[in-house]
């Protein structure tokens, strides 16, 4: 019942701000038009094919301006780089009810993929924090601002959360369903965009090594048969329609990136975080609780707590393999993508939200570890947030957010990742000798430990 009112809650709170726009006089903006239109030529024509979707102006019902086209013809084919997967997965809902309905579609996922992190979150700690946890980050700005965006990051994070769950009850229970169930939800990311591949990859492996360790060769091997199929397929099915085994291959930007504009892009990893205007730390302070998670997994590691306490293995399992999902794609988001920090195509946060819900669920578990005052602090925060910005201000759109929700004077503190300016520089270095002397704290006391430990069995052995 509590993963039921979960959803509703979250459904309610989404459907609130239906009547925000992306910009002002524009419901749909940046990708949105593009993805609706795609969807548009599969109900109405069948085909990729936008030519006549454009000639036509089918898009004029909910995009008042003129759209251009960030594709190029293809063996006479107007397509676009944003691929079939994501327009066939809309179609049926914009079939039934136009943009609209796949705004709703896109929240129902969202409050989905939140509702599957919780049970994420189950493995880690108990109820009410699993379910509190998850659900204060389902309503910070940037889930909600992600509910109504048309993005194919919506329904990578009900995949994503999907399988990692499979991926674990594997681990935990080594059934076929599991195995099998897994196996389908990662076949259907490539699909939906290049970006969620390396993610997917993680969880894959993970996927097939638990399934092989519980000695279900046969079930692993079905397993990799199938996803191996879908990428095959997938790159089939670009190659004839796009001209390469992605979908990128038909973007009219044909200018590679060299590896100096990767090493330029590695600010971003902390840019994604804590940047002024697009940071999830500055939007949701509440996330900070994962890096606490992440801490809290170590010393549970290092102190070798599941060999104490048996059910401290399945906790361990799931954060860890929360924290690379994010890490692999939190590397992709900020390195990869070739446009500014700041793009200004969706709200702060909407581009990593295919692992906003692994995001909830590591922070469910910081959450039951914090000292309750530091967690209510952040949980006020961020919740404060979102009120200020859909009840104190009125929101001209969802691009155009003037806020400085929820810190007020203090957002100057956070750092402007997109000029070279000193303060970006020192906080940066800041965090890195931060993070290097608590490791060195922790290596030293470790070393200590175990030196004592010695000591002790060999007094024992000598008396």
């Amino acid at each position: 019942m509590r993963f039921v009112g979960l959803w509703i809650l979250l459904v309610a709170v989404y459907a609130a701000t239906l009547g925000v726009p992306a910009q002002p006089g524009l419901d749909y903006a940046g990708n949105e038009p593009h993805h609706l239109l795609a969807a548009e030529s599969l109900v109405s024509d069948r085909d990729v094919d936008l030519t006549d979707e454009y000639a036509s102006r089918s898009y004029a019902g909910w995009y008042p301006r003129e759209l251009k086209t960030d594709g190029r013809v293809v063996q006479g084919r107007l397509v676009e780089p944003h691929g079939v997967g994501f327009a066939v997965l809309i179609a049926p809902a914009y079939a039934i009810g136009g943009a609209r309905a796949v705004q709703w579609q896109m929240l129902a996922m969202l409050a989905l993929a939140f509702v599957l992190a919780a049970a994420l979150a189950r493995r880690m700690v108990p109820e009410p924090w699993a379910t509190l946890g998850v659900g204060l980050v389902g309503l910070s700005p940037p889930a909600v601002a992600a509910s109504t965006t048309i993005t194919p990051g919506v329904a990578a994070a009900v995949l994503l959360a999907g399988a990692t769950l499979c991926a674990l009850a594997v681990r935990e229970r080594p059934r076929r369903r599991y195995v099998a169930v897994g196996a389908l939800l990662l076949a259907g990311l490539p699909w939906l965009g290049w970006s969620y591949l390396a993610a997917g990859a993680v969880v894959a492996w993970a996927l097939v090594v638990w399934t092989l360790r519980e000695r279900r060769r046969f079930a692993a091997l079905v397993a990799g048969e199938a996803l191996a199929a879908s990428l095959v397929f997938y790159a089939t099915v670009n190659d004839r329609f796009y001209g390469g085994i992605t979908p990128r291959s038909a973007s009219t930007a044909t200018k590679a990136d060299t590896p100096v504009e990767y090493l330029e892009r590695i600010p971003r990893l902390v840019g994604v975080w804590l940047d002024r205007e697009i940071g999830l730390l500055r939007w949701a302070p509440l996330l900070a609780l994962a890096f606490f998670a992440a801490w809290l997994l170590y010393r549970s590691r290092r102190d070798q707590l599941a060999r104490v306490a048996p059910a401290r293995r399945e906790a361990e399992a799931t954060a860890g393999l929360l924290l690379v999902v994010i890490g692999v794609q939190l590397a992709v988001t900020a390195l990869l993508a070739s446009g500014a920090l700041r793009a200004g195509t969706s709200f702060p946060g909407v581009s990593m939200v295919a692992v906003l819900p692994a995001l909830a669920a590591l922070s469910a578990w910081g959450l039951r570890h914090v000292p309750r005052v530091v967690g209510g602090v952040l949980a006020l925060l961020t919740l404060g947030g979102t009120a200020w910005l859909l009840w104190l201000t009125d929101v001209p759109g969802w691009l155009d957010v003037d806020s400085d929700a929820p810190w007020g004077p203090l957002v100057v503190v956070f750092p402007d990742f997109t000029s070279l300016t000193w303060w970006p520089v020192v906080a940066c270095v800041l965090i890195a000798v931060g993070v290097a002397v608590l490791v060195w704290r922790e290596r030293r006391a470790a070393g200590r430990w175990r030196r004592e430990a010695a000591a002790s069995r060999t007094s024992k052995a000598l008396h």
